[in-house]
């Protein structure tokens, strides 16, 4: 069986296109460091024999971009690349990729006095230039301030949507058609929410599914199941990923995980999900970064793990632990969560929600987690939850 898609327009990404009835590709992301060229290009491989039509690279700085173009010359895999903050190399980048992924809230972080639009322009000029497509990637835990001030703290989605669009809206105002979108949340039901609204206004649009910092397996093929299942029966999303920390020889489950999805939908297997469920989670929730080449410090996805079995006695408590993995993410993501980790290249930084409790060794997080933790839990239990 296939699945029913609404029809989208077609957009070019190297040998694959995505959109206009062409079949749904499953992505990922690799997880070594790109300038380690021998690793990252022996990632792709296993990410590509895995059924990944499309692997995705981190470009920050000019080393990376160096690296890329011997990644390039090594494969023949298409590959997106995610400049994230650094938009400025998109003109480097451009001649070895097939794809460039910026994120609209990051673009205020480099020269905050130029417009966004002027550095949208910028991006259009080096993907014409290098024959690439775009994808906005509008992440929940990054949208631009001066758009989340313009919506009520109770609509998560609704600043999502208006970045995503008014991007579009540029796209199309200067006649640049070979992009897609995405809106991830480490919700699923604000992904499906988010991906629902922006599918009935823009139906035109192929949309790149996933669920950001959906954690450990098999939790995050869990969490990305309730999001992706009811979108792709809704015949919504030309592409996928399951985003989910893993160590590096086990990335090709991300794949695995995807392909299984897109199977299930097709066959008709995919599970009937309760939207009526309340926006807060039910019992505990840790949400985690996949693991890609920014983690700053591989202990990461280890300390996700003791994480995960350290906090299994506050299973019934509803609240939410962030585990993230780099600077790119780390800041925004855990304001969201009642209690977040922040790994550095050395010590990993504590809050509760907004608010920093301290800097702490990797040898030291777990204890002063877990006293934060159990705080936590005496409030909630005062107050009656």
């Amino acid at each position: 069986m296939r699945i029913e898609r609404k029809p989208t327009r077609a957009v070019k990404i190297g040998s694959v296109t995505i959109g206009q009835g062409h079949p749904i590709v499953v992505q990922s992301m690799c997880a070594t460091r790109t300038t380690d060229v021998e690793a990252t290009v022996g990632q792709i491989g296993r990410l590509a024999a895995a059924g990944a039509g499309i692997v995705r690279v981190a470009v920050d700085r000019p080393a990376d971009v160096a690296a890329l173009a011997e990644i390039r010359r090594r494969t023949g895999v298409t590959l997106s690349v995610d400049l994230q903050e650094n938009y400025r190399l998109a003109a480097e980048v451009a001649p070895w990729v097939d794809k460039i992924r910026y994120n609209p809230g990051h673009l205020h972080h480099h020269e905050p006095t130029t417009p966004w639009q002027d550095k949208v322009r910028r991006l259009v000029d080096a993907a014409v230039g290098g024959d690439c497509a775009i994808r906005v990637g509008v992440n929940c835990g990054s949208v631009d301030p001066a758009k989340k001030a313009k919506f009520p703290d109770d609509d998560p989605v609704g600043p999502m949507l208006a970045s995503a669009l008014e991007h579009c809206e540029l796209f199309d105002s200067i006649g640049f058609t070979g992009y897609c979108v995405s809106l991830k949340d480490s919700d699923p039901r604000r992904v499906v929410a988010a991906n629902r609204r922006f599918a009935a206004q823009r139906p035109d649009v192929p949309l790149h599914l996933g669920v950001t910092e959906a954690g450990m397996p098999p939790e995050g093929v869990l969490k990305t199941r309730r999001a992706l299942e009811p979108l792709l029966a809704e015949g919504i999303g030309d592409t996928l990923r399951v985003s989910l920390t893993v160590p590096n020889d086990r990335k090709h489950e991300e794949v695995e995980a995807g392909q299984q999805i897109l199977a299930d939908v097709a066959a008709g297997r995919a599970l009937a999900w309760d939207e009526a469920e309340p926006d807060q989670p039910r019992g505990l929730d840790i949400i985690s970064c996949p693991s890609c080449s920014r983690v700053e410090n591989e202990r990461f996805v280890e300390l996700a793990a003791q994480i995960r079995e350290m906090t299994c006695y506050a299973a019934r408590w509803p609240i939410t632990i962030a585990v993230m993995g780099c600077r790119v993410n780390g800041p925004g993501e855990t304001d969201h969560a009642d209690l977040g980790v922040w790994c550095g290249p050395k010590h990993v930084r504590l809050k509760r929600g907004t608010q920093p409790i301290g800097s702490f060794g990797y040898d030291e997080i777990l204890p002063r987690l877990k006293i934060e933790l159990d705080r936590l839990i005496q409030s909630l239990a005062g107050s009656g939850e």
